[in-house]
């Protein structure tokens, strides 16, 4: 498989506050990989210097081939990186609707079938019912889904969903975990951040455990189920 994402030598931090130490890392065409670690070990920092939200001291990030690390955020969307955020962060005072279109890109990436509305409607049916509402008023679930849809509007090649499980019930959590296999199974490549670690043994092709600003460990799900120790650890689970 073709190498989509490859981070290296990645630092970065805040002022005189160092939180990335050389981290290293890749995504292949249609992959699937976790950044697992706890609260505090540089998985966010590490997600914001990928999409241009800060910039790091040192290091390089390639997306497609092309260095992205200096590049603004608009450039690095459009070359096909798309985000579901922590805490979705859906435009409350638009409609349904209007989130989707609002970043919508008209274009397949690849080989891979591209998103329009009525795709977007047929994967999360539950959206078309609540299309004229605002997103203010959906459930935390619906407006995961949303989220999931804005960022599959965009067309992209590599998807980061950050914490896109959290605080959701249990079967809106499955409902979750269902979409991001089908979208796996499609092609898509994916890069999932998540503290549900079953789930993920099942869905991720390959891990990386960051502690304090580096990764410690990168694994096939077999080999994390191998290394308890890592679980343990690193993990605190």
């Amino acid at each position: 498989m073709t190498t989509l994402l490859k981070v290296q030598g990645l630092k970065a931090g805040y002022g005189a506050a160092q939180v990335l130490f050389g981290v290293d890392f890749s995504v292949k065409e249609g992959q699937v990989v976790t950044l697992l670690g706890r609260n505090g070990m540089g998985r966010s920092t590490t997600i914001k210097c990928l999409f241009g939200l800060l910039s790091p001291s040192a290091g390089e990030i390639s997306l497609a081939g092309q260095r992205v690390e200096r590049l603004p955020s608009h450039q690095i969307a459009k070359l096909g990186l798309g985000l579901v955020p922590e805490g979705r962060q859906v435009f409350p005072n638009l409609t349904v609707e209007e989130n989707l279109v609002a970043t919508a890109r008209l274009r397949a990436n690849g080989q891979l079938k591209p998103w329009t509305l009525d795709r977007v409607y047929g994967f999360f049916p539950r959206l078309k019912e609540r299309r004229a509402n605002l997103g203010s008023q959906l459930s935390g679930g619906e407006q995961q889904m949303l989220a999931i849809g804005r960022a599959l509007m965009t067309n992209p090649r590599l998807v980061v969903l950050d914490e896109a499980t959290e605080g959701l019930a249990p079967i809106i959590r499955a409902e979750i975990w269902r979409s991001l296999g089908e979208l796996k199974a499609e092609g898509l490549s994916l890069i999932v951040i998540d503290k549900n670690l079953g789930p993920l043994l099942e869905l991720a092709d390959q891990h990386y455990v960051m502690e304090k600003g580096v990764v410690v460990w990168s694994g096939d799900s077999a080999g994390l189920r191998a290394n308890a120790n890592i679980v343990h650890e690193y993990l605190g689970v």
